[in-house]
């Protein structure tokens, strides 16, 4: 694949400068959104709300992939990382709410902790760019 194939989405997050890292990367029909938390520039949302940190941090990963077109439809795996098992339910809740229609892939970890202790979820986001079969919002929603 050359370079021009891979297309790079900055978010603005600090963290992007000082990791050199991208929010999102498009190479050939694979959209993927790095670790995504409910910080927008150096603002947490939803502090000590699990449910809302996940809303925020999925809106932005999709703000992420809506850079290349593509919408909840064309995501086709997901992954949460939460700091506390009892948070399940709630990042459960805010995942179907978004993604119910769509049934991506899901992973969801329990993890020791984040750069900032008042983060209780991480996102990731893949998204497919192509046509898939049998799902009509794929490329379009």
């Amino acid at each position: 694949m050359t370079s021009e194939a891979v297309r790079r989405v900055q978010s603005g997050s600090p963290w992007e400068e000082t990791f050199g890292f991208a929010r999102a990367v498009a190479a050939g029909d694979m959209v993927l959104v790095a670790g995504t938390t409910s910080f927008r520039g150096s603002v947490l949302y939803g502090e000590g709300d699990p449910y809302e940190q996940a809303k925020v941090a999925f809106t932005s990963a999709l703000e992420a992939i809506a850079e290349f077109g593509l919408g909840p439809g064309s995501v086709v795996r997901t992954r949460m990382h939460l700091t506390h098992a009892r948070d399940v339910d709630e990042v459960g809740r805010a995942h179907k709410e978004l993604f119910d229609t769509v049934r991506p892939a899901a992973t969801l970890l329990v993890v020791e902790g984040f750069v900032d202790p008042r983060i209780l979820v991480s996102v990731e986001v893949e998204a497919f760019r192509g046509h898939i079969r049998g799902h009509r919002g794929a490329v379009d929603s």
